[in-house]
């Protein structure tokens, strides 16, 4: 095929803001494959013990990386759509819809991926399973439905692809009271149990907890500044940033300062 028949975004076409989110979900497609590729090369040089949270970051970067994948790709398409409007107005407009439509492909990833850093999170308190069942099983089923409210409520638009402000503000409001729930168990836990491990797994645990934390509070944030008129791009690039860090960030903490690899 041509180039001259392949629709190529650039910022003469699409805007400068558009295409430092299309850089942002390119750079975030790589880092999740390097990731996935890394944590599989890694693990046979790992203790047994230790494998298993490779694993899991291997499986959550997979995830992602092929939701990125489907992001980047829908969001082009957008692209070459809104590189034939010329009213202001109507790019906004087109922008917010093509936001409800491409973002809900990152709640899939979160509900398939957040689980998965949870127990990673947990992985790091080396307790026997018994002993955490409750909290463990609490803290899946909050997760869970903490992004399964807000998939619910990022669906909640009009035959137009309009946000119904009443509805997703309802859903939003289930989904922080999960996020409350969250806050407090692992809060408990860190109390309980955190505070008695050697120091560096100690302040990687908390560091870990406090980012992860904090990445799930951007995504609520960014579900409801999605009520108010602002260009969705900036939704796009941080929610991408905060992918990222807690995935790949948290993944490179575990593995610089508690994952001890086998001496040859």
């Amino acid at each position: 095929m041509e180039i001259t028949d392949t629709f190529i975004p650039t910022a003469g076409t699409a805007g400068l803001l558009a295409m430092v989110t299309y850089f942002f979900l390119q750079v975030a497609m790589y880092g999740f494959l390097a990731s996935f590729i890394f944590s599989l090369t890694v693990r046979d040089q790992l203790h047994s013990e230790q494998r298993s949270t490779f694993l899991l970051t291997a499986l959550a970067s997979a995830v992602a990386g092929l939701v990125y994948y489907q992001i980047q790709n829908h969001y082009v398409i957008s692209l070459s759509e809104l590189a034939t409007i010329t009213d202001s107005n109507d790019r906004q407009t087109s922008i917010r819809e093509a936001y409800n439509a491409v973002g809900q492909y990152r709640y899939v990833s979160w509900f398939v991926t957040s689980p998965l850093l949870v127990i990673q999170l947990l992985s790091f308190l080396a307790v026997p399973w018994e002993r955490i069942k409750r909290q463990y099983a609490g803290l899946l089923m909050a997760v869970l439905f903490m992004f399964l409210a807000s998939y619910i409520g990022h669906q909640q638009l009009s035959f137009d692809n309009e946000i119904q402000t009443g509805p997703k503000l309802t859903w939003g409001l289930i989904a922080l009271i999960d996020y409350v729930f969250i806050v407090f168990t692992l809060n408990r836990l860190w109390k309980d149990l955190g505070t008695q491990l050697p120091a560096i797994p100690q302040g990687t645990f908390r560091l870990s907890m406090f980012l992860l934390l904090s990445v799930w509070g951007v995504y609520l944030v960014g579900y409801f500044l999605t009520l108010l008129r602002l260009d969705f791009n900036w939704i796009h690039i941080t929610f991408t940033l905060a992918d990222i860090v807690g995935i790949l960030v948290i993944g490179v903490i575990r593995y610089l300062t508690t994952i001890k690899p086998l001496k040859s």
